[in-house]
C-alpha cells in the first residue's frame, strides 16, 4: 500500500545560482507530501525554481503539481521498480478538436499504452471532476490502468474492457503484475 511507504515532510530548499557556493535567498517551502522521499536536481533561473524532470531530459520550472509528479515518478522507478524507458511524460493527446497533453503515460514492453497518470496540486481535491478529465484521455488511449494523485491521495483504478467494468485498487500494483 502507498501509505506503507510514506515519507511524511517538509523541506525548505536553498536553491543555488549559477556561481559555485553562492547561497540565493530564494526559499520555498513545499508541502508534505504522502510520498518517499527522493533527491531532485533543482536551480533556480531568473529567480524562479526548477526541477529536473529524468523523463523529459530537462529542468522544468518547479509548480505545487510538478513537485508532485517528480515525486511520484521517483516513487514508480525508485521504490516499484517501474521502467524508466517506459515512461514519458507531457504526452499530447487530440481530443476531438482538442490538444491534451497526460501527465505521464506507462507502457508496455510492447510499447502499448498501460497506463495514465494525472496529478494535480496537493491543495486540489481529487473530485469527479479530476477524475473525468483522466476518462476523457482514456477515451483515446484505453489503457487499463488510471492513477490520481495530488500527492497526498492517490486513486488507482483498474478498467476491464471484457465486462465493461473498473475497480478501484487498494494497493498501487508492481510493473511485473500489470496485464
Amino acid at each position: 500500500m502507498i501509505s506503507s511507504y510514506v515519507g511524511i515532510y517538509t523541506i525548505f530548499m536553498y536553491f543555488r545560482g549559477y556561481e559555485p557556493n553562492e547561497v540565493l535567498s530564494t526559499k520555498i517551502s513545499m508541502i508534505e507530501l504522502n510520498l518517499p522521499k527522493c533527491r531532485l536536481r533543482l536551480e533556480q533561473r531568473e529567480g524562479k525554481p526548477y526541477v529536473y524532470d529524468e523523463l523529459r531530459r530537462k529542468f522544468v520550472r518547479l509548480t505545487p503539481e510538478e513537485w508532485v509528479r517528480q515525486h511520484f515518478v521517483h516513487y514508480l522507478i525508485d521504490v516499484l521498480g517501474y521502467p524508466q524507458p517506459l515512461m514519458q511524460n507531457e504526452v499530447a493527446l487530440r481530443l476531438g478538436e482538442t490538444s491534451k497533453r497526460c501527465d505521464t503515460l506507462l507502457y508496455d514492453k510492447a510499447l502499448r499504452p498501460q497506463m495514465i497518470l494525472e496529478y494535480k496540486a496537493p491543495h486540489v481535491a481529487l473530485t469527479e471532476t479530476v477524475l473525468q478529465q483522466i476518462v476523457r484521455y482514456n477515451y483515446v488511449l484505453r489503457v487499463p490502468y488510471l492513477v490520481l494523485s495530488n500527492g497526498l491521495d492517490h486513486l488507482v483504478c483498474r478498467i476491464d474492457y471484457d465486462t465493461m467494468s473498473y475497480t478501484f485498487l487498494s494497493e498501487f500494483p508492481s510493473y511485473d503484475s500489470l496485464e
